[in-house]
């Protein structure tokens, strides 16, 4: 057969396949924020074409399991100890994703200066359209900006809006972390919080 057919032939089937898939458009975007950067959070969002699927598990003791195993073993690979989980900062995160959800927005919580303050993690993405494991890799894959440099400049890129959620979790001084994920119109919203805090300015993640 003839390349130029072949190649013919399977563009015929590509544009087939298109057309009897139900591609859905997905968004996803996530926020970081440390002591260190201060409570105008950087904001990373991307926009990609997902194809629809059964939506992902929900439930309270799998989110605690792909949290805790996603988080400890970006940790194990730095030599961090690994985090427990805290029911109270999971509390304290499910009382801001619900905030969220109502909103349909992606924004920090306010909190209190001192020993009281949590570090947080943000993600949004389209409901249903992301499994948990999924959602910590967005955050995860800030590690090739990273580098363990006195924050705010943890960022190779020069801009810490580029690492702030992998440097939250590899911070060696936190030793507790809670999350919550609850499910707004359009978005689901997961919200991750640490204790202590972590990205405070002038000190290393480890």
């Amino acid at each position: 057969m003839p390349a130029s057919v072949a190649a013919m032939l399977v563009r015929r089937f590509v544009a087939l396949l298109l057309a009897l898939s139900p591609w859905t458009p997905g968004g996803a975007r996530a926020a970081g924020v440390g002591a260190g950067a201060g409570a105008g959070a950087g904001v990373g969002a991307g926009v990609e074409w997902r194809m629809a699927r059964p939506a992902p598990p929900r439930d309270v003791d799998l989110l605690q399991h792909a949290m805790l195993d996603a988080h400890n073993r970006a940790r194990g690979e730095v030599g961090l100890a690994p985090l427990a989980w805290s029911p109270a900062l999971a509390a304290a995160a499910a009382a801001h994703a619900r905030e969220l959800a109502r909103s349909g927005r992606l924004f920090h919580a306010a909190q209190p200066a001192g020993g009281a303050w949590q570090g947080e993690n943000l993600f949004a993405g389209t409901r249903g359209g992301y499994d948990y494991g999924e959602m910590a890799r967005y955050w995860l894959a800030e590690r090739r900006h990273f580098r363990n440099r006195p924050s705010p400049r943890f960022s190779r890129t020069g801009r810490w809006q580029d690492a702030p959620h992998y440097a939250q979790i590899v911070w060696r001084d936190t030793t507790e972390v809670g999350c919550a994920m609850v499910a707004g119109q359009a978005d689901d919203f997961l919200v991750c919080r640490y204790a202590p805090g972590g990205e405070v300015r002038g000190r290393r993640a480890y």
